[in-house]
């Protein structure tokens, strides 16, 4: 049944998840700053919530993509798919690690801190990694296939799992007759269990919003926010033009309004920022783009694969704090070793997904590879992580918006309509079944 606008409307503000996830927010900084103990104390709630996410994960990609593969029909629209969506991932994270660049070589945010890098300890750094190191380049793509299909899914390896996924789903086209139509109607069924399953999790948001922002200021408290405000606020500048960058692609290729978008995906993206983690929002993600109307291979194909190669948040991090190191340390980098930084950053940036501590990780990798910095200055960056971790989780998230409507688009796999009347409506509560495009 239809629910009217005016009944949306008349809906108890307490009942919004919108306002739920703002109210734990400002309640978790007050109990973690008031009380540390207690917010401590919290911190496996919020640990939790994310492990119950991460339990659907696996499983719910390997169905969606199937499903959408197996629906598409075409072998070859699903390359098209793949070639698009990784040459549109470099294209713009490219873009994120200039515009990071940029905004740390006019505003300088490291100048005047004249740390002593012989002060410094890699032992920390390491300490946060577990001593782990970024792949080359031949163990990146044979990390990609799993020793077992069983320890893909166990590991919540998701390129494993989606290269998986994708050779499951051709190999059914191919198959094709009753077998095929039997498989797909069970995995859509079973598609339809871990929703509902990410139904129930979805009714702990605020409570693990609540203790992830209450542990969060308690461990690192509200002074890292004004020993490196000069950091945070270029970070929110770099952060603030790349997203403008995005609404203007949007816009000239979709006519579409970036801000809609960000109002249809607030929930998702303020449980991003609080718990500092993209996988948490990853199910309701592919639900909602899916809904909007982009197809269900693009859905299936984007987002799984821009969680390890469009980490744009990541990317602006990256390049921002490189520059903020040198200059910490009193190293004035030239343009020529900048150049070097960002083809470095390039490779390094891709890398990083499944890494333990991967941004310490890769900031390690680029200054042991330019020999720019002193490795043991990325311990600089453990106090303010934290809270930057929270700019890269939601910069990824709405990057990741963008891509799925921008490819569905390029493939001709989105209802622009049924986008138009999702994102200028925001009809959330009226789901129609999406019309399936081939």
């Amino acid at each position: 049944m239809k629910i009217s606008e005016t009944e949306i409307k008349r809906k108890p503000l307490f009942k919004n998840l919108f306002f739920q996830i703002m109210l734990a927010i400002v309640v978790g900084i007050l109990v973690g700053y008031l009380w540390p103990s207690v917010g401590n104390a919290l911190k496996p709630i919020g640990d939790g919530f994310i492990k119950l996410i991460k339990m659907i994960i696996s499983p719910l990609v390997f169905g969606v993509v199937v499903v959408g593969i197996a629906k598409v029909g075409n072998i070859k629209t699903v390359g098209r798919i793949g070639g698009k969506t990784l040459l549109y991932f470099e294209i713009v994270t490219t873009f994120a690690l200039i515009i990071g660049l940029v905004v740390a070589n006019l505003m300088n945010p490291g100048t005047g801190l004249n740390i002593d890098p012989s002060s410094l300890s890699s032992g920390e750094v390491d300490a946060k990694t577990g001593g782990s190191h970024l792949p080359s380049e031949g163990d990146f793509f044979l990390n990609m296939i799993p020793d077992s299909v069983v320890g893909a899914f166990a590991n919540n390896s998701m390129l494993q799992v989606l290269l998986f996924s994708c050779m499951f789903g051709i190999a059914l086209l191919q198959i094709g007759g009753r077998t095929s139509e039997v498989v797909l109607d069970t995995l859509d069924q079973l598609n339809k269990v871990l929703f509902k399953i990410m139904e129930y999790i979805i009714h702990l948001t605020a409570l693990a919003t609540f203790s992830a922002m209450a542990f969060a200021v308690s461990q690192y408290g509200l002074t890292t926010l004004s020993s490196f405000g000069k950091l945070f606020i270029a970070m929110t500048i770099a952060c603030l033009g790349f997203i403008l960058l995005l609404a203007v692609i949007l816009r000239i290729f979709l006519k579409l309004s970036l801000w809609k978008v960000i109002l249809y995906i607030r929930e998702e993206i303020m449980l991003a920022f609080a718990t500092g983690s993209t996988e948490a929002v990853m199910p309701q993600l592919m639900d909602k783009f899916e809904h909007a109307g982009c197809n269900k291979a693009v859905v299936g194909l984007v987002v799984p694969t821009g969680y390890s190669f469009n980490l744009d948040g990541a990317s602006i991090y990256l390049s921002l704090s490189v520059v903020f190191l040198s200059q910490s340390v009193g190293i004035d980098l030239s343009i020529g070793e900048q150049i070097l930084i960002l083809g470095v950053l390039l490779l390094t940036s891709k890398g990083m997904a499944g890494i333990p501590g991967s941004a310490f990780v890769a900031l390690s990798a680029t200054a042991a590879a330019t020999n720019s910095i002193p490795v043991a200055a990325v311990a600089l960056m453990l106090a303010p992580d934290r809270f930057m971790g929270n700019y890269r989780t939601t910069v990824n998230i709405i990057g990741y918006a963008v891509a799925t409507f921008i490819i569905a688009r390029w493939e001709n796999l989105l209802d622009i309509s049924q986008a138009k009347k999702v994102l200028y409506h925001q009809d959330l509560d009226n789901k129609p079944k999406l019309k399936e495009i081939s």
